[in-house]
């Protein structure tokens, strides 16, 4: 009996104590002033995307008018939500610790590439969320030119983008992606003068593997501005457009000597033979040997 007793005034008296301690904490907080802020960037790419300066510059430049305020009249809801309203944030959060620092922890948004559609341009991160793009934030990414809906979106293209900057090869030749539908990517090299038709995302490495035969065993004899555009969309082969197209040479060709001979048909003439009919005018095709 006497231990159920002793644990009830035990208890009373730890209540009582939680509650003074609180009401002197409390009174204690109230008259309590802020010693600074501190703005923490936590960019684990180290990309600059987002920078202290900027954050700053969000919240009215207060880092600098906060110091002795008093900590009852600091907001940290209204900064949190403030910075989180910001499409180039992931997650911002505001603390103050026990000595009087408020310190607010940024988390900025991984831009993985930048997109031209039309007249609006935007970054989007791998989960396809948009971001403005604007002159305060830049960022050397991948571009992509297209236009995209949701049906078409940007992000399917990032397996590719992805590809190309994890070959150093690629990721020096290829200047920027533009796309006319799901079915006609095309890759625009630093190499002026044509472009590559990769088709659509499908088979990526068994497609740049034919590019790399074209680049290093048939452009350096025809020249890297004899074709106009590098097609890699059927499997199997590389098509290659010729810049200069060039006339069919005729197939009937006056003969003086042969003049009194056999009299001719018009039609017959005229006719070039099935051999001819199947030859291309237009494109060379380079035929992988599987």
């Amino acid at each position: 009996m006497k231990g159920i007793l002793f644990k009830c005034l035990l208890s009373v008296v730890l209540l009582a104590y939680l509650v003074f301690a609180f009401i002197w904490t409390r009174e204690m907080s109230a008259g309590a002033r802020c010693t600074g802020m501190d703005v923490v960037i936590l960019d684990s790419a180290d990309n600059k995307f987002v920078t202290t300066a900027e954050i700053i510059r969000e919240i009215d430049n207060f880092p600098s008018r906060c110091t002795g305020m008093l900590i009852s009249e600091i907001d940290t809801d209204s900064i949190e939500r403030r910075l989180n309203r910001i499409d180039k944030i992931e997650s911002a959060s505001c603390v103050i610790l026990s000595d009087g620092k408020v310190v607010v922890t940024v988390v900025p948004m991984s831009p993985v590439a930048r997109i031209f559609d039309g007249d609006y341009s935007y970054y989007i991160n791998r989960a396809g969320k948009r971001i403005t793009a604007d002159a305060r934030y830049f960022l050397d990414v991948p571009v992509i030119s297209g236009q995209f809906d949701s049906t078409y979106k940007a992000v399917s293209l990032l397996p590719l983008v992805d590809y190309i900057s994890s070959d150093s090869t690629w990721n020096s030749l290829v200047s920027m992606i533009r796309t006319d539908g799901r079915n006609n990517i095309y890759l625009v090299p630093m190499i002026r003068g044509h472009v590559i038709n990769f088709g659509d995302v499908s088979d990526i490495e068994n497609k740049f593997d034919r590019l790399r035969r074209m680049y290093e065993e048939i452009l350096p004899l025809k020249g890297w501005d004899f074709y106009d555009t590098l097609s890699v969309k059927w499997r199997g082969q590389v098509v290659a457009t010729r810049r200069v197209k060039k006339l069919v040479e005729p197939q009937v060709r006056y003969d003086d000597e042969s003049e009194n001979e056999l009299p001719q048909d018009i039609g017959t003439m005229l006719a070039a033979t099935p051999e001819q009919l199947s030859q291309p005018v237009q494109n060379d095709t380079i035929k992988e040997n599987n």
